[in-house]
């Protein structure tokens, strides 16, 4: 699995890779200006002046001086999540730490962590200016903010009790006739896909985290759950004496994109932000950066 997910990434990135210099939509080539009195100059991710290239072609230190919001889930391991001290890990906390380095940002205060539901709407209320959860780049979410390119096509999994589960439960389709329990977390492209497909309500069991998805599964509770290959594959990896397996083969390739997503409110201050974090994420690529972290966290 982690194989499999190792060659999407890198899949990902040379697409990235290939595309160049990177255009967001609806940016133009101008910038922001900021406000002066003779005594100082404050800038701020509301009034920073951003460059998309230096002359070199890079957008190593586009972003310095400017101060953005972060927000990420803490739930979705190995992407982002707590460790036994309660320290913030993951391969997106990495990932934002290596493009704050490359960009030179600061992040104001600290990373914030929510569910996904409360990061969603924070994102698009401009409470936070930019996230990263292995949030996907789905069509609704596209119309309240913005989004990189992918850095990871990830999939979804159908997972079930070894012990209690039915055993004629093989795949994500017959999930459909609500003859069967489903566990998924709150506002995930997991819990759209179910509704989408046509789980009826009354066989879903929504929960606010992924965790206690996997509590329910674990104690035969539901007869399914539905996550991202990547997060589930890791769960049953680390989990000593787990009950969890995956039935089928993914599903739902493609429509599960994980990007970097930016607030309306962020973009409009800083319109070239989105064009410089594609041009970062690729670079980051080319460089050897995304592999590292790819190592670390997803083989």
């Amino acid at each position: 699995m982690k194989k499999q997910l190792m060659k999407r990434l890198l899949a990902a990135g040379m697409s990235i890779a290939m595309m160049g210099t990177m255009v967001a939509c609806g940016a133009t080539a101008q910038t922001t200006t900021t406000s002066e009195t003779a005594e100082t100059t404050e800038t701020t991710a509301s009034d920073a002046e951003t460059t998309p290239a230096s002359v070199d072609g890079s957008v190593k230190g586009a972003l310095e001086g400017v101060t953005l919001s972060f927000g990420t889930s803490g739930l979705f391991a190995p992407f982002s999540y707590y460790d036994e001290s309660g320290e913030l890990i993951g391969f997106d906390i990495d990932f934002c730490n290596a493009l704050k380095d490359y960009l030179g940002f600061e992040i104001e205060g600290e990373m914030q962590a929510m569910d996904y539901s409360a990061l969603a709407t924070s994102l698009a209320e401009g409470k936070l200016d930019f996230g990263m959860a292995a949030l996907c780049a789905t069509d609704e979410r596209k119309e309240v903010m913005n989004f990189s390119e992918t850095y990871c096509d990830s999939g979804q999994s159908l997972a079930i009790n070894t012990e209690s589960s039915p055993k004629d439960l093989t795949a994500v389709d017959m999930l459909t006739s609500g003859d069967y329990k489903v566990a998924v977390e709150k506002g995930t492209a997991s819990h759209m896909y179910a509704i989408n497909i046509g789980v009826p309500e009354d066989a879903l069991e929504v929960h606010d985290e992924i965790t206690t998805a996997y509590e329910s599964l674990e104690q035969g509770k539901v007869d399914a759950l539905i996550q991202d290959t990547p997060g589930l594959a890791y769960y049953i990896k680390t989990t000593e004496d787990t009950k969890i397996a995956i039935t089928g083969d993914s599903f739902n390739q493609g429509q599960s994109p994980y990007a970097i997503a930016i607030s309306f409110d962020c973009t409009e201050a800083n319109p070239e932000i989105v064009e410089i974090f594609n041009k970062a994420v690729e670079e980051l690529i080319a460089d050897g950066t995304f592999a590292e972290l790819s190592a670390k966290w997803l083989e």
